[in-house]
């Protein structure tokens, strides 16, 4: 493939995984690592290359759901911190240790159950979905951003897709769930990103500055398609995806083909 066609693939894919991921609150680092190891870039490259571009990606993405009113003070605050911690020990690990063969097929898996989790209560919930909204304590917000920067730094992606089921799964509302998480994904991205500098020994910006700008064009729209949605539609599509993108790198681990 022509490098400047290549480019504006890139560019291209970019501005649809920010759609997805701007509009449910996961996607963008998941499909990019994909597709940069695809064409091989080695896996703490893949990762770092996708953190500093979200750097400006969330930057616009999350100021888009603060001014749509998408974002819990609460969640925003007890994500964050922790969120900054793991993500600066993962990014740390991925140097480090480059393979992370085994803990992709493990994550996925509980991922896969937590997609399914999600569309059934969303499924069957109906007239009573607004009033069982709940906000989850500081006790389990705290470990969960741990837990989901830890993975997104070694992994390239994973911050929306535990952050955002998780705090759906236990009735925490949709737009706000997504609208909190992808503001916290600022700060937490930054940390990530600031090591991954500190640590690797050269980044290629010919592939960040397309990702920048497709990301960066498709953040604003995204962040208003999750306001317009309906809150059991955006549900029931953030499930679906968490299914999709699990039974992927599950089958493909064990050496299995899947359409996409």
């Amino acid at each position: 493939m022509d490098k400047y066609l290549r480019y504006l693939f890139i560019l291209v894919f970019a501005f649809i995984a920010q759609m997805i991921d701007g509009g449910i609150g996961m996607g963008f680092g998941t499909s990019l690592t994909t597709l940069l190891l695809s064409i091989g870039t080695g896996t703490a490259l893949a990762s770092a290359s996708v953190h500093l571009t979200e750097v400006f990606t969330t930057l616009v993405s999350g100021a888009s759901h603060l001014k749509f009113g998408n974002v819990d003070r609460k969640l925003f605050t007890y994500l964050v911190v922790p969120g900054i911690i793991g993500g600066s020990l993962g990014a740390y690990a991925a140097v480090r240790f480059e393979s992370v063969s085994v803990i992709r097929p493990f994550v996925s898996g509980i991922l896969l159950l937590l997609g399914i989790w999600i569309i059934v209560k969303f499924v069957e919930k109906k007239d009573v979905l607004e009033r069982e909204y709940e906000t989850l304590h500081r006790k389990h917000l705290i470990p969960l951003g741990l837990v989901a920067s830890f993975i997104d730094a070694i992994g390239g992606g994973g911050w929306g897709p535990i952050s955002t089921p998780v705090l759906v799964a236990n009735n925490t509302q949709p737009a706000k769930a997504i609208g909190s998480v992808n503001a916290a994904e600022f700060f937490v991205t930054l940390s990530i990103s600031a090591t991954f500098f500190l640590t690797l020994p050269a980044i290629d910006w010919r592939i960040i500055a397309p990702m920048i700008i497709g990301g960066v064009l498709a953040a604003p729209i995204a962040a208003w398609i999750a306001r317009k949605l309906p809150h059991r539609a955006l549900g029931i599509a953030v499930g679906t995806l968490i299914i999709l993108l699990s039974l992927r790198t599950i089958l493909k681990a064990t050496g299995i083909g899947f359409p996409f």
